[in-house]
């Protein structure tokens, strides 16, 4: 399994992001099954929707938000029993600037087997148990 973080699905859907062309060739690999399934925290839903909206408008954040809960290789996890965890992880950083979401994505990929974020964001590369995809 592997936790997709904000950025990964950002550039994923904004083709002026620096990271799309990676974001298209992991996704690729993800639906391919490469990883297993993809795990979405209901915080991250909000944060891609959201910046999404901003940077590009209504139209691409309504489409994204469509074509992320559709997706048969991604299961949504709801964030109310992570939150008591994602603090701890998120008050004992000290390396590394983890937003409240991130430490919520280190508690759900720690939970897994492998420990696969993911991303494109350089401070969950200095967590432990935490592999970063694409490298």
């Amino acid at each position: 399994m592997i936790v997709l973080d904000s950025s990964f699905i950002i550039a994923y859907h904004n083709t002026r992001d620096v990271h799309h062309a990676a974001a298209v060739e992991a996704a690729d690999e993800l639906v391919t099954g490469k990883w297993g399934r993809a795990l979405l925290l209901e915080y991250v839903f909000l944060e891609v929707v959201t910046v999404l909206l901003a940077r590009r408008g209504l139209s691409v954040a309504s489409t994204a938000a469509s074509i992320i809960l559709q997706a048969r290789e991604v299961d949504f996890i709801p964030c109310s029993d992570l939150f008591l965890n994602a603090l701890e992880i998120f008050r004992s950083q000290v390396d590394t600037k983890l937003s409240f979401t991130d430490a919520a994505i280190v508690t759900v990929a720690r939970r897994q087997d492998v420990g696969m974020i993911a991303t494109f964001d350089r401070d969950f590369r200095n967590m432990k148990g935490i592999t970063v995809i694409p490298r």
